[in-house]
């Protein structure tokens, strides 16, 4: 999760027409807003303060300087007065990274017995702003616009909220996936153009022989591996069910030893995400399941059965949600079975082996049991139930001519029952606004049954990043009517054609 020590400038828009003494209140009010934002606690990444911009010169200058710092994940944008808007152009023509129009002003409340013609000329932002948002939309330049005063705690929540998404933005062109073998045979929505994938979201998506990574955790020392096993016995909880402590500690071992060499891997090739696949295993003596559980703990991206979009989706979510206070977690997750009772509608979310331990709640417990699919040794794995509360899913499908990022927002909630006989870690969610319409709409939009899960983002974060990699995102949630869905998707078809 080694990332840059990101921060976003903020350039407030004036002009010289009202004299010196204005532009000097313009500068101090804007610093003041700066210190205060990051004085919060609420933002993520530090806001640095830019001279105020009063021509086309300084202007392109600013947003070209911005283009070349490599800290710098975005330009907030303000009007504190009146800005022409054609001094604007060639910055943002220029302008590459993610931008934000913050619609504020200095004072909260008009001054009624005070207010003069010299107090309306400096704090016109409900003017400059428009002109400014005028220009940007005829340019058709995609940018977050967030409204209210800006010492408001909504306020910062929403900038807090975009900086996340900018990150992502900003980190998407990092990701490489590491394809371990090739996809699921027959299957298609685990597939995609993966050309296309990096002309839009700057992902690179390499294929490697099994036997090549496998070489990596063959070398792996005896030493290293037991010292990781011990690490393990100390941190989750053994449960034998009958099985010898002997033959379930070299199962474990096995884990281990895939953890070190496919982590050694993945560093030395500079790959943030990875994909394996049962059907090819090569000279591998398990499929990797607790390995992969924990490096999705440490920040990497992982997709089942060759799935790369949900590998490079869970990265990039796991980006976004760096560092955030109290997170519950991020994790590939995927739709196997449903509850129909009424009242109790749900989905039972789970996978083979490889779920994130971030998104557990209570103990994580180490089980080794035996695999249908792979045909290898029983593989162990971490095996626990997931929080409780709001999270979004999203799913990343190739429709063949462009993407389509499905974001649902759901319920997660505790099952009725325990499960003693599937040893493999779950969740249990219901989509929003229930599971006939949040089911048929999933369908209609044509989601997988693989997701990139969190409860740390919202359904905005992921549509804002969709919209800035200039993609669909439909949405999910309490509002949708499958007639109104299936419209917008005829709609969004024209659109995006």
């Amino acid at each position: 999760m080694n990332t840059k020590k990101y921060q976003f400038w903020f350039a407030t828009g004036s002009q010289d027409l009202y004299g010196e003494e204005c532009l000097f209140h313009v500068a101090q009010h804007s610093k003041i807003i700066v210190e205060a934002l990051n004085k919060s606690g609420i933002l993520p990444y530090e806001i640095v303060w830019k001279p105020t911009l009063i021509d086309n010169a300084s202007i392109r200058r600013t947003f070209n300087e911005a283009n070349s710092d490599e800290n710098c994940a975005g330009v907030i944008t303000w009007m504190h007065t009146f800005s022409p808007a054609k001094s604007w152009i060639l910055g943002l023509q220029e302008y590459r990274k993610p931008l934000l129009h913050l619609h504020t002003q200095f004072n909260q409340e008009i001054p009624y017995q005070t207010i003069d013609m010299d107090f309306m000329n400096e704090n016109q932002s409900a003017h400059g702003d428009r002109e400014y948002g005028h220009i940007v939309s005829r340019m058709g330049i995609e940018r977050k616009v967030v409204v209210g005063f800006w010492d408001d705690e909504r306020v910062k929540r929403e900038i807090a909220s975009w900086m996340r998404t900018a990150v992502g933005i900003m980190e998407s062109s990092h990701i490489r996936v590491a394809r371990v073998a090739d996809n699921m045979r027959n299957v298609a929505v685990t597939e995609g153009d993966k050309v296309e994938a990096q002309i839009k979201f700057g992902w690179e998506i390499d294929a490697y022989p099994v036997n090549e990574i496998a070489d990596y955790v063959e070398a792996v020392s005896k030493g290293d591996t037991d010292a990781l096993v011990e690490e393990y016995y100390d941190k989750y909880e053994i449960l034998l069910e009958g099985r010898d402590a002997g033959e379930f500690k070299k199962h474990a071992a096995v884990q281990a030893q895939i953890e070190l060499g496919f982590e050694k891997f993945l560093t030395e090739k500079d790959y943030q995400a990875i994909v394996t696949h049962f059907g090819d295993l090569g000279s591998l003596k398990q499929l990797p399941g607790l390995a992969i559980q924990r490096l999705m703990e440490k920040g990497y991206g992982f997709g089942a059965e060759g799935d790369w979009k949900t590998a490079a989706m869970v990265r990039l979510m796991k980006i976004m949600t760096a560092g955030k206070k109290d997170a519950k977690g991020t994790s590939f997750m995927e739709d196997y079975t449903y509850n129909f009772v009424p009242g109790k509608e749900g989905i039972l979310q789970a996978h083979m082996l490889e779920v994130c331990p971030t998104i557990a709640e209570g103990p994580i417990s180490i089980k080794v049991n035996p695999l249908s699919m792979g045909d290898r040794e029983d593989p162990a794995r971490l095996v626990f139930t997931a929080k409780e509360g709001p999270a979004v899913a999203t799913s990343l499908v190739d429709l063949g001519h462009r993407f389509r990022l499905i974001i649902n927002e759901v319920d997660c909630k505790k099952t009725e029952q325990p499960m003693p006989k599937l040893p493999v870690a779950t969740a249990f969610w219901t989509p929003k606004p229930n599971l006939p319409v949040g089911a048929e709409a999933w369908i209609l939009a044509g989601g997988a049954h693989h997701t990139a899960f969190s409860y740390d983002l919202t359904a905005q974060q992921m549509g804002d990043w969709a919209d800035a990699m200039g993609i669909e995102a439909v949405y999910i949630d309490a509002n949708t009517n499958i007639r109104n869905f299936k419209n917008e998707l005829r709609w969004n078809e024209a659109a995006f054609r």
